[in-house]
């Protein structure tokens, strides 16, 4: 496949191959989330944003395994790298309790692995001051253990704080703080103490123009009156800042629909947090590892993160910070496979250096910026808003039935789109998209968003 001229190509969709595997996954795969019967052949052709499935037709994925695959399928600046290593057995060992290298010393080392990817998370991190990383397999973990420690730095504390329409995983603990859909906490037992406060839904809002609740009331004097501050017992509320354990965001809301919070919005929400001393999480899950033209979406706004939990694009679940908020005894945070996999380390070093040595950040910026144009440019009156940093994008559309027909249309013309809250779409290129991919894929977009009008409209 030559990515520089490959095009989406479909002659049936799904075919009779697809609608063979995903009968025979159904038979004992519990009941999931999959957006579209697309089944992706390992075995065939795939090269970045462009991909084969089982019965031969080619598609252009703007998801991105929902940013878990930041280069999309089979990028030379990962499979490069990855080709020069004889991989081993076993590939997933007790990374927490055992250490592994691959050399007489890790300068020397032939494979990168979860060291060298704890460093470089230092790294890229260093500008808040973190020094310390605890990995994990997964973002819901990442979080969890986020939790553990601002709770361990906080014996007293009973609360925790998150916002609406929020989502930060699947475990129990996570569940605790998800904010966004019934589906997901639907009569699983929650965490008690945790508090709810609106997340910004207007990316221009200030304390005086706030509709979403968070600003509420007037706001004339030097200090706004927001959400957060007002429901602390020293500004009138009932919750004693002292005993909050944390607050936890998502710089960019994923799952809650892709939502942009204001400069104000996130400059209070940090003001509050180091005024009462209390830890911040942010979850950068989905947004982080280059997605939105910085290596963490924290970095575009106003606030100093105290705890960063990442995942997806970096292969792993990590949860970074400083030493001083980690515990120091042993025991006290711990996971048997948990940072074990030599692959996933590996991958995750490889797509930090990509980013690095390819100028990716400036990249993402730059696409998304043209992304953004075109479809402004070419989006109807049913089109809503269309927002996004990086490459970290969104559609919003008039209703959710309309957004639906956007996502089937795009989909028969072989662009592969997720939706995510009530209206919205999702768009998530390769960090490495060039001119052509974003002009293409936006391209067909728009003239699914026609078709799906028109058909709405019959």
């Amino acid at each position: 496949m030559d990515r520089d001229t490959a095009q989406p190509e479909l002659t049936e969709f799904p075919g009779p191959n697809a609608r063979e595997w995903v009968a025979y996954h159904g038979e004992h795969a519990a009941p999931s989330e999959y957006s579209h019967e697309f089944v992706w052949d390992v075995t065939r052709e795939a090269d970045g944003p462009f991909v084969t499935d089982v019965d031969g037709n080619v598609l252009l994925d703007f998801t991105c395994h929902i940013g878990a695959a930041p280069l999309g399928y089979n990028n030379e600046k990962i499979l490069g790298k990855l080709r020069e290593f004889d991989l081993v057995e076993p590939m997933k060992i007790a990374g927490q309790d055992l250490y592994f290298g691959a050399g007489p010393t890790p300068e020397e080392s032939s494979v990168p692995g979860s060291s060298h990817l704890m460093e470089k998370l230092v790294e890229v991190s260093d500008g808040y001051g973190m020094d310390t990383v605890f990995l994990s397999n997964s973002g819901a973990e990442a979080i969890e253990n986020a939790m553990k420690l601002a709770h361990d730095n906080r014996p007293v504390a009973k609360y925790g704080v998150a916002f609406s329409g929020s989502f930060h995983g699947r475990t129990l603990g996570t569940l605790s703080i998800t904010k966004s859909k019934d589906v997901y906490t639907r009569r699983y037992p929650q965490l008690s103490g945790i508090e709810t406060v609106p997340f910004c839904a207007d990316r221009t809002c200030t304390p005086e123009s706030c509709g979403c609740g968070f600003f509420p009331g007037e706001n004339t004097g030097a200090t706004p009156s927001s959400a957060f501050r007002t429901m602390l017992s020293p500004e009138g509320g009932h919750v004693d800042p002292a005993e909050i354990a944390f607050v936890v965001l998502e710089p960019i809301q994923g799952v809650g629909g892709y939502r942009f919070p204001s400069d104000a919005f996130m400059r209070e929400v940090g003001a509050v947090a180091d005024s009462y001393d209390i830890p911040l999480i942010v979850d950068e899950v989905q947004s982080g590892i280059g997605r939105t033209g910085e290596t963490w979406a924290a970095d575009h706004y106003p606030i100093e993160p105290d705890v960063i939990a990442s995942a997806k694009a970096l292969r792993v679940g990590a949860t970074i910070s400083s030493a001083e908020l980690f515990p120091s005894e042993k025991n006290r945070l711990g996971s048997t496979f948990g940072g074990g996999d030599l692959l996933s380390s590996m991958m995750g070093v490889f797509t930090l250096e990509a980013i690095e040595e390819h100028d990716l950040l400036d990249n993402a910026t730059a696409r998304g910026r043209q992304a953004k144009e075109l479809l402004r440019d070419g989006a109807p009156d049913h089109v809503v808003d269309v927002r996004g940093k990086g490459l970290m994008l969104a559609v919003e559309f008039d209703d959710t039935d309309r957004r639906n027909a956007v996502v089937e249309q795009s989909l028969q013309r072989g662009l592969l789109t997720l939706g995510c809250g009530k209206k919205t779409i999702r768009l998530l290129p390769p960090l490495d998209s060039t001119g052509r991919e974003i002009e293409l894929g936006v391209s067909i977009f728009l003239d699914a968003i026609e078709a799906a009008g028109r058909r709405r409209a019959a």
